[in-house]
């Protein structure tokens, strides 16, 4: 029989094996320049995937194995729709919503494991959000899609309780940040969006609160001077130059940098992204499933494009894997034909990384957009040259590899070390040291084409 001393280590011993193995994530905050993302006292650079059918599609371990595969390609945000339809089940049949009531969410007491509640809605989730923290991966959630919203399944009131009811369930998660709206335009039921940002600042006040508004729009229009909006988002879009043809929107194209270059100078400042640009392998304007899909090289303009001009992060997105589409599903929408355990590994999510590498390897919080680096023409449309520098180093990106002529004087030293750097592999060639000139010219390998895209690195000496 083992002594009674003996038994209270042995429980000791357990009690710390199991402390030492919950995974503790700093929560995410602003940076004192309100430019950036910190995490604990580090800085944080959003990296995330839209992954918004998530929770309602994935049994707990395919879960897993989209949150393994993309936690070790590097991303660290995960945006997901919590409630996406009036209706909504998971993989296991379970409902969200009691009566499709927005304010009774239908939970099961209790959540151990393998008494039936694995399948409870709300249980799953929490599962799912415990396994993101244990990969080192934030959760961005949606409250509940515009569509339910603006077909009035949710006002004010039934706003504000559901809102409480997730402010309580997830405001002690470390890992949990609020993504208010979900491709709407604010000004439809303003008084929702704000009834669920106010109670979500109020009840829970621990976690950052932005809203995902509709395409070719962003969430500073309506939000920017609310006291729950912590930083803004815009959704790009999935639409070519061509068909930027919308009378209400800003006819911005393909240009995303320019919806950082209007949140960025605006009173007071707060950090901004591009939450949905277009997805990977998905239709041109999304509809039409006849017409070119976007690529690889799409999703890495967009990303170096909006953060050169100052954005805080990127979210990157791929048809198949936004909608979790599956072999058992009766169908799929935007044409998908690829199963997300597939196409999470499409050639633009193993290069998204190689964005975020780039960016923490100088110190980052000093880093400002700085077009009058470039000297001359900046470019338009594809040819758009996008500068960006800290105190010490500079970054200019180029989609086509056009030649980059740099004003040197804006920089710092008396030597110049210059590389390119390539988005595809994230490689870095050396190119030489050059004394500082009025300006410097530099010829990108390669023949001028789309897709053709390069990083110049100059480091002051």
């Amino acid at each position: 029989m083992l002594k009674k001393s003996t038994i209270l280590i042995a429980i000791a011993c357990l009690f710390f094996a199991f402390k030492s193995n919950e995974t503790t994530m700093p929560h995410l905050s602003i940076s004192n320049n309100h430019r950036y993302f910190m995490a604990g006292d580090k800085p944080f650079f959003w990296l995330g995937d839209t992954g918004w059918l998530l929770f309602s599609k994935l049994k707990r371990e395919e879960a897993e194995q989209y949150l393994d595969i993309r936690s070790k390609q590097g991303f660290n945000v995960i945006q997901v729709m919590v409630v996406h339809s009036i209706k909504e089940t998971n993989a296991y049949g379970d409902s969200a919503l009691s009566n499709k009531n927005i304010a009774q969410p239908k939970t099961t007491p209790g959540n151990t494991f393998g008494e039936g509640n694995e399948y409870d809605y709300w249980d799953h989730i929490d599962w799912i959000i415990t396994k993101a923290a244990e990969k080192g991966l934030y959760v961005a959630l949606v409250p509940v899609w515009g569509s339910v919203v603006k077909e009035s399944h949710i006002g004010a009131e039934k706003a504000k309780a559901y809102a409480e009811f997730l402010a309580k369930r997830y405001r002690d998660r470390p890992n949990v940040i609020w993504m208010n709206g979900g491709d709407i335009a604010g000004s439809d039921s303003l008084k929702t969006w704000n009834a669920i940002g106010n109670t979500l600042h109020d009840v829970d006040g621990t976690h950052l609160i932005t809203y995902h508004p509709r395409g070719r729009t962003q969430s500073s229009k309506w939000f920017h001077n609310e006291s729950w909006l912590d930083f803004n988002c815009f959704q790009s879009g999935h639409r070519t130059y061509a068909q930027d043809t919308s009378k209400k929107d800003l006819k911005y194209g393909e240009d995303n940098w320019r919806y950082v270059q209007t949140d960025y100078n605006l009173s007071p400042i707060k950090p901004t992204l591009d939450a949905e640009p277009s997805y990977e392998k998905i239709p041109h304007g999304l509809h039409n499933i006849k017409l070119p899909r976007w690529t690889a090289a799409d999703v890495r303009r967009y990303g170096y494009w909006s953060v050169f001009a100052g954005a805080c992060g990127y979210t990157y997105g791929d048809n198949d894997v936004m909608q979790m589409h599956k072999p058992t599903d009766k169908g799929s929408a935007y044409g998908s034909k690829g199963y997300w355990y597939n196409s999470v590994n499409d050639p633009g999510a193993k290069q998204m990384v190689y964005l975020k590498k780039l960016m923490l390897s100088r110190p980052y919080l000093d880093r400002v957009p700085d077009q009058s680096l470039i000297a001359g023409n900046n470019g338009e449309k594809y040819n758009r040259l996008i500068a960006t520098r800290g105190k010490n180093y500079a970054f200019v990106y180029t989609y086509t590899g056009v030649q980059i002529n740099i004003n040197a004087d804006k920089l710092e030293g008396s030597k110049l070390k210059a590389s390119w750097y390539n988005p595809r592999n994230g490689q870095t060639t050396a190119i030489g040291t050059f004394a500082k000139a009025k300006t410097i010219k530099f010829k990108p390998p390669g023949k001028v084409s789309n897709g053709n895209d390069w990083v110049l690195i100059i480091d002051a000496i």
